[in-house]
């Protein structure tokens, strides 16, 4: 594991260093929000002429072109809260399904103030914000802990579940997984840093089709886990399949969402870093010392999952770890289909009176809340299943006994 965090900082480090000034066009986010305004109003002019795309088009400027190429939102995210940056974001949204919809012009109007006075506001915080060196430690800490913790928890969990079940051996492949999504990410940060100069969009598409991809992985594996939590139902798989080994697609499983949990987080948290990087002035050091630390935190919570598992019993492990990665899965799906809203593929239905909450990808957006609601259902009902099916195997034993 250090071994692994050790490349991925080289490799940081070493992108990172080439990464482009987001910041260095504008004095000030003020600035910045001075040029987003100007495009944003243009968007309205264009809407009153009838051209709806083409006005829908120039919001898309303001928002790939300076919200998220200038790092504007990755500095929200990390500065404000990833609530503020979903706000402004589905804000965004709000504004091109309106004019796309060819809404009342004073409609269209309000929308794009309300989203001109939301990146004001932010604005003004980051630029009273005074650049101290603690201020820059924790900012860089905070990515990573908040980047890193559902990859660590994720890889983490399959490692101590492949330990707990007397598949030590394969735990390699699980490490290689991750290692290999490591490196992947530094490609994709490349990659996307590529096409969000092109065109952001694309961005976005790529981030929301991986997660939901991450999704079904999960999905798989958390199902399979629960299969094998009844202590006979485990003891008889293992004697099915001689020895204390699991098949090679189950191997392949394990390894893929532990590479999948990596890469999704690394080449996020790889542009968070060029962002941060790219508007301090003086503390560089601090940002390296914050992802330091960050990092040695992320070993640590490994740490305490490899030694409270194999404290645990057997069943309440095996269940526990499956719902630790379904619970992961109803968070990716949620953020891949709010990717997927930004990407202009999906729909945006605002849904009143719901928060969002970042950590479990929940979003005020019924295109988002659904696919979740269908997964718990499927879920409910696949647990349903397999206690009817503990149950029979139990009497089955007990006859036979």
């Amino acid at each position: 594991m250090y071994k692994k965090l050790s490349i991925f900082l080289i490799a940081l480090y070493l992108f990172t260093s080439f990464a482009e000034p987001a910041f260095a066009a504008y004095k000030s986010w003020n600035e910045m929000v001075d040029a987003m305004e100007a495009v944003l109003n243009e968007s309205y002019d264009i809407f009153l002429s009838g051209k709806l795309e083409a006005a829908r088009d120039q919001v898309d400027v303001a928002y790939y072109g300076f919200y998220e190429k200038e790092g504007f939102e990755k500095i929200v995210m990390s500065r404000i809260s990833g609530k503020r940056a979903t706000k402004v974001e589905y804000q965004f949204s709000t504004v091109k399904k309106a004019i796309l919809t060819k809404a009342p012009k004073e409609e269209v109007r309000a929308g794009l103030d309300l989203l001109i006075q939301l990146l004001r506001e932010d604005a003004n915080i980051l630029d009273g914000k005074k650049e101290n060196r603690w201020s820059v430690f924790f900012e860089a800490l905070l990515i990573i802990t908040r980047e890193g913790f559902e990859a660590i928890i994720i890889v983490g969990a399959i490692v101590a579940y492949l330990i707990k079940s007397g598949n030590k051996d394969k735990t390699r492949a699980v490490y290689v997984g991750s290692l290999i999504a490591l490196a992947a990410s530094v490609l994709m940060a490349f990659v996307l840093g590529v096409l969000l100069r092109d065109s952001g969009q694309n961005q976005e598409l790529i981030e929301g089709f991986t997660m939901l991809l991450a999704v079904a992985v999960l999905f798989y594996v958390s199902n399979w886990m629960v299969s094998k939590a009844e202590s006979q139902v485990w003891a008889n798989y293992i004697k099915d399949k001689v020895q204390s080994s699991i098949t090679k697609g189950s191997v392949f499983s394990l390894s893929f969402a532990a590479f999948l949990a990596v890469f999704r987080e690394g080449a996020e948290t790889i542009l968070f870093y060029q962002a941060v990087l790219a508007k301090t002035q003086t503390y560089f050091s601090m940002v390296w010392v914050g992802l330091g630390v960050g990092c040695v935190l992320l070993v640590a919570v490994y740490l305490v999952i490899r030694l409270l598992s194999i404290k645990l019993p057997l069943k309440p492990f095996f269940l526990g770890t499956s719902i630790l990665l379904f619970i992961m899965s109803i968070s990716f799906v949620g953020a891949g289909v709010k990717e997927l809203q930004e990407g202009n593929l999906v729909s945006v239905t605002p849904l009143d009176g719901i928060a969002s909450v970042e950590l479990l990808g929940i979003y005020p957006t019924l295109e988002t809340l659904v696919p979740q609601i269908v997964l718990l259902a499927i879920t409910l009902v696949m647990m349903f299943i397999q206690i009817r099916r503990w149950g029979k195997a139990r009497r089955e034993t007990a006859a036979a006994g």
